[in-house]
């Protein structure tokens, strides 16, 4: 997989801008907050279609316009696929592949598919559950596209679930009519959220013994990686010893969990149990990664498990994936540093943003494209 061009129009501070990407590797050199992760966020939102920096969509069109283009040409393993994204500030996408519009998230996703390694990613493990649910949805909408369209449709029946819940203002007292009514939205619910949680813990069983492999590797033998998926259906699901639950054996979970929350459920307005509250956990040694691990433990958990993701699309799909490093090397010792880049299989095409090309290795410049970034222009260096 190989993007070979991207254009932008209106898109954060690129009013226009048309990138070409002759190279396997390209360097992005340029001053904070000029664009460099910009064009990163473009390729970012271009493959997953949201944002991994902003909370609206509105926030990527250019200040002023009414809305915002991507466009791009993709090469895979066999053909090329030109890929069209328009956002408008009412947040809704007009999505196209090769000037056919799609009218769903499923049968678009899947035609790039990337690995975003940034800044943030580093403060995976200290950060909230919201940032692990959306790393993990993102990583896995990318190689189920039909996840995207199950998650979508999760949140929308919780929504109005939460609405109908809101509305007994706290009565525990229901009527026969309002017992019926939140049944059917129970229903619904167990449903869409069973399916959620046993594609999680399959993808993350599968992925495991990956990013076990490669933290193994950088630890020089002497730290093991666990992670575990806390969910408030099924509990604790232990990737490396517990078989994937069916969706089937956690819908009967999952009713006498919600039948037994019903009370509080009313009294707080609120959905309390489902995807929308599981997390995800790291351990090394069997040791708690987020509360005990060193700061470059930590580090050496995601460099794991950033590399694993790039080793399990190409196992599952046949083709490589696109790297993105947003001003990540900087953030990594030297060891790390040097493992990353060594572990970059040549036919892997990796765009790098950097603030000094001088940190880089001569022999890594090697038949790189290199372009400057300055106030949202672009020029190719050399």
């Amino acid at each position: 997989m190989f993007l070979k061009k991207i254009e932008l129009v209106n898109f954060r501070n690129y009013k226009y801008c048309f990138i070409e990407f002759p190279t396997n590797k390209t360097i992005l050199v340029g001053k904070n907050a000029q664009g460099k992760s910009n064009l990163l966020e473009a390729v970012y939102y271009l493959a997953t279609l949201t944002s991994n920096r902003a909370s609206s969509d509105s926030e990527l069109i250019f200040w002023g316009e009414s809305l915002s283009k991507i466009k791009s040409l993709v090469k895979k393993s066999f053909s090329e696929v030109k890929l069209d994204v328009q956002i408008n500030k009412q947040g809704r996408k007009i999505l196209k592949v090769n000037d056919i519009k799609k009218s769903n998230y499923s049968s678009y996703l899947g035609n790039l598919v990337i690995v975003n390694f940034g800044v943030s990613d580093l403060l995976l493990l200290r950060g909230s559950p919201s940032d692990r649910r959306k790393w993990l949805d993102v990583s896995i909408s990318q190689l189920y596209p039909a996840y995207s369209e199950r998650l979508s449709k999760y949140n929308k029946i919780r929504t109005q679930r939460n609405n109908l819940l809101k509305d007994f203002k706290g009565n525990i007292y229901l009527s026969k009519q309002q017992e019926d009514s939140l049944s059917v939205w129970d229903e619904q619910i167990i449903i869409a959220g069973s399916n959620l949680v046993h594609l999680r813990q399959k993808y993350l069983k599968e992925i495991q013994p990956v990013a076990d492999k490669k933290h193994k590797y950088i630890s020089i033998g002497e730290e093991n990686l666990l992670i575990k998926y806390n969910s408030t259906v099924t509990g604790e699901f232990n990737t490396q010893d517990d078989e994937v639950i069916s969706p089937e054996k956690i819908t009967e979970i999952y009713r006498d969990i919600i039948l037994n929350k019903r009370k509080e459920e009313i009294i707080r307005a609120q959905t309390l149990v489902g995807p929308h509250r599981d997390d995800v956990l790291f351990f090394i040694n069997n040791i708690n990664a987020e509360t005990y691990a060193s700061q470059g433990q930590q580090r050496t958990v995601i460099l794991s498990l950033k590399l694993a993701e790039l080793d399990f699309i190409r196992n599952i799909t046949g083709d490589n994936p696109v790297l993105l490093l947003d001003d990540v090397l900087a953030e990594l010792d030297q060891t790390r540093q040097n493992f990353l880049l060594d572990s970059i299989q040549e036919d892997t095409q990796t765009i790098i943003t950097t603030t000094d090309i001088s940190n880089f290795e001569p022999v890594y410049l090697q038949g790189v494209t290199v372009y400057n970034v300055k106030q949202g222009e672009i020029t190719k260096v050399g």
